[in-house]
């Protein structure tokens, strides 16, 4: 992909400035508040509909992400953080590109738990391939654009040797973290309480 233009750059370093994490006010039901606020959820079904109402999209309901997370809630979650860090910080990300590439980011279709399910080809591994195996499941069953391949396939950046090339792309990759540390720490407790499709 291309070079980072100046104003990447500059929505880059100001997402990268962000400070004042205080554990001692750290709220947990972060991600509960989120789902239940309509503004995200609104911004979730008209900028990614296509999406969460496929029937592959759907059937990441059946694997298990984090705890008992499922890979769609994990997805769910990533988009709708995601969402909430681009309007926080005001990164002026493409909203639309930001959401799809979030709620696609690990459309990698298999339970990466089972050794012997179909896809899982690095088991030991999946941190590493897994990007690169959603991204192909991704541009078979969409049309994505350049900063959603991105997305996609750098989000799980350090692990990616490349970094993310765009402000979506690294929105993702700390939405990512962010929700992935609550669900694996158990202070989100998983199953989405709204119907986004």
């Amino acid at each position: 992909m291309h070079r980072l233009n100046k104003e990447d750059r500059e929505a880059v370093r100001k997402l990268l400035r962000v400070s004042g994490y205080d554990p001692d006010t750290f709220d947990p039901e972060i991600l509960n508040k989120m789902e239940s606020n309509e503004e995200y959820r609104e911004i979730l079904r008209r900028n990614g509909a296509d999406i969460i109402g496929s029937e592959k999209f759907i059937r990441l309901k059946n694997f298990i992400q984090h705890g008992n997370v499922t890979v769609y809630e994990h997805s769910i979650h990533v988009a709708l953080c995601a969402v909430k860090l681009n309007k926080k910080l005001g990164t002026g990300a493409r909203v639309r590109e930001l959401v799809r590439g979030a709620l696609l980011h690990d459309y990698f279709l298999y339970d990466w738990h089972d050794k012997e399910a179909p896809g899982n080809i690095h088991p030991k591994l999946h941190g590493f391939y897994h990007p690169g195996i959603a991204l192909k499941n991704a541009t078979r069953d969409f049309t994505l654009s350049e900063r959603e391949k991105d997305i996609i396939s750098k989000h799980m950046w350090p692990l990616t040797l490349n970094p993310p090339r765009c402000r979506e792309a690294w929105l993702v990759c700390l939405a990512d973290k962010y929700a992935s540390t609550l669900e694996t720490l158990r202070l989100k407790k998983g199953k989405i309480r709204v119907n986004y499709a």
